[in-house]
């Protein structure tokens, strides 16, 4: 009897370790797998970028046919407009919203304060289509800092589709989905502002997660995305793009911008 006893309090010894392994194992695989999930509100204009389509060279300086600008969020903070100014950064974009649940809390300072230096400034919105629809995402937009106006000096609002950071790539959508959610943002905000908005994407993104469509290039400006000496193949429908951002390692803020054009074309594309 004490034998068996022997047994059977060894094997409850091991059980208890292996709960105890397991227990250990959990701890420290689930915390840093939450990690690679990012706080919902924290995405940001090209935050899949490098992750999804990696980083080459960057474009060769002093083209005057193309104006210098950046894209701004709330981890950037304070911005040093004047810096940016006087190293010839002549546009800037600042992220207004995102879905229906988040408003930058240094939105008053990038998107004033760039505007007070002299630049021609725009607001953007970075898409979730897997919470709320397209119309109401664009109203929420519109609502907290994404309208327009003619003075001379306000860009068309912006909408940031690109990877979900939060979950699947194309936000549990198909591609035939996706279209009809970004004409739904498309079309709202037109009719709430009288502007067509900038769509900013990156070609592997559209290709994958809209079929590559091609059927708002007649009226949506392209904003691509792509971190090389050279914009790439852009998206289906358009045979050029208006604005680019080459970097997320630029100078005084990280993400900067060419606008495919001098400044006069800037000034063209806020006055509509």
């Amino acid at each position: 009897m004490s034998v068996h006893r022997s047994g059977t309090t060894r094997v409850r010894r091991l059980t208890a370790a292996g709960i105890l392994l397991a227990a250990f194992s959990l701890l420290f695989t689930l915390p840093s797998a939450a990690a690679t999930v990012p706080a919902r509100g924290s995405a940001y204009m090209g935050m899949g970028v490098v992750p999804h389509d990696g980083q080459g060279g960057t474009p060769a300086g002093g083209d005057a046919t193309q104006t210098e600008g950046v894209d701004v969020a709330s981890y950037q903070g304070n911005v040093a407009w004047s810096t940016l100014w006087n190293s010839g950064v002549r546009w800037a974009y600042t992220k207004a919203t995102e879905g229906t649940y988040y408003t930058n809390p240094y939105f008053a300072q990038q998107y004033n304060g760039s505007y007070n230096v002299g630049m021609i400034r725009g607001a953007y919105h970075f898409a979730t289509p897997d919470t709320t629809s397209g119309a109401t995402q664009a109203n929420y937009f519109v609502d907290h800092g994404g309208g327009w106006s003619r003075d001379g000096k306000t860009l068309p609002g912006t909408l940031d589709i690109e990877w979900n950071p939060y979950g699947a790539a194309c936000y549990g959508k198909t591609a035939s989905a996706m279209v009809s959610w970004i004409a739904d943002f498309l079309n709202t905000y037109k009719a709430r502002t009288g502007r067509d908005a900038v769509i900013y994407t990156a070609t592997s993104w559209w290709t994958q997660c809209t079929g590559n469509y091609g059927g708002f290039a007649a009226n949506n400006p392209l904003w691509i995305a792509r971190y090389a000496s050279d914009p790439g193949t852009l998206p289906a429908g358009w045979g050029y793009y208006t604005m680019w951002q080459y970097t997320s390692s630029g100078p005084t803020v990280g993400d900067h911008d060419k606008f495919n054009g001098a400044l006069d074309r800037v000034q063209a594309l806020a006055n509509g």
